[in-house]
């Protein structure tokens, strides 16, 4: 069984309501659904708020490649238009790490570059895994991040029927 976790984030539109796309279309492989967070853009900073969470998702006959898979048809699925580095988007789904596998491919970088600095992933992930390692960093507890601008949506859950 492999084991995934997957960094969601949306600034366009529904934000909630397509976070919510990927907990729904994964509702078989939900292992855990971390709370909504709100965070300022960055790499490209004018542009609205994101919405983010973490999945933990599992599965017998998913590897890597099938989870970024399933995660860019969720995207397609909510009409990702991918015309800027770091612009706005109606859903981004990252794979963050799966089973501890390093992929240097263009395609799927693992674990996912820059996951290791951001607030956006290791404050909810660490919400759902308290006890999680990301590969190549160690565990994401002790890992040093700035959490300024990282403010928790109480009044957004996912609706995932685990951890929600």
């Amino acid at each position: 069984m492999t084991r995934a976790v997957l960094s969601i984030g949306s600034n366009l539109g529904d934000r909630f309501a397509y976070l919510q796309s990927v907990v729904d279309g994964l509702r078989p492989f939900l292992v855990a659904v971390s709370p909504v967070y709100e965070t300022a853009a960055w790499g490209v900073e004018d542009q609205p708020d994101f919405l983010n969470a973490v999945v933990v998702v599992a599965a017998d006959d998913v590897d890597e490649w099938g989870w970024l898979r399933r995660g860019q048809a969720l995207e397609n699925a909510a009409g990702r238009v991918r015309e800027k580095r770091w612009g706005p988007r109606t859903l981004d789904v990252d794979v963050v790490t799966v089973d501890g596998v390093t992929s240097e491919h263009p395609e799927l970088l693992l674990p996912h570059p820059g996951a290791h600095e951001r607030a956006t992933v290791l404050i909810p992930w660490l919400d759902v895994e308290p006890d999680a390692v990301l590969p190549g960093h160690g565990p994401v507890a002790a890992l040093k991040f700035s959490s300024e601008g990282v403010r928790r949506r109480e009044d957004l859950v996912l609706s995932g029927g685990v951890n929600s």
